[in-house]
């Protein structure tokens, strides 16, 4: 499963505009819920899905940052109120502080989301993005994209073999 399979264009905000890590992670969950971001998993579930999601993720930050370092965060946790599994991505223009374990500030942001049923996905979709996120070039590309477009296109262009 590639990572280019899960995003799209409108699952990618570019810029986030919060300021600190809590409002990032709603305005990805917000993009999650109803930027096409529903991916068929309890779609439309409008305000009951969107804080399902904010609560499961909040929870998981919680018991353990996921600031992966590089500037990178990858906020995830798994719902029942989604009945797949669901990734969007941004960046922000400055720095968010955020719990990560080399003290850097946040600018990448993967977020994912899904049931528990969807557990070994989700594993392997954190270990992709880890894999293409340590490499600086990508990276760097990733957070030079003026567009979502431009940000997908990167990414697609990076996972081929």
């Amino acid at each position: 499963m590639r990572l280019s399979e899960l995003l799209s264009p409108s699952r990618i905000r570019i810029p986030l505009t919060a300021t600190d890590k809590e409002g990032v992670l709603r305005e990805l969950v917000e993009l999650l819920v109803t930027g096409n971001g529903a991916g068929g998993g309890g779609g439309g579930g409008g305000e009951n899905t969107r804080d399902d999601v904010l609560e499961a993720i909040l929870e998981r930050e919680r018991q353990f940052p996921t600031g992966i370092g590089y500037g990178v965060a990858v906020p995830h946790g798994k719902t029942p109120a989604l009945s797949s599994l669901v990734v969007v991505a941004g960046t922000t223009p400055a720095p968010v502080p955020y719990e990560t374990v080399d003290g850097e500030p946040v600018r990448l942001f993967f977020l994912l989301a899904g049931p528990e049923s969807c557990a070994g996905a989700h594993v392997k979709v954190l270990s992709r993005i880890s894999r293409l996120v340590r490499r600086e070039p990508i990276r760097g590309r990733l957070l030079g994209a003026r567009s979502p477009e431009e940000f997908y296109t990167v990414l697609c262009e990076a996972e081929v073999p």
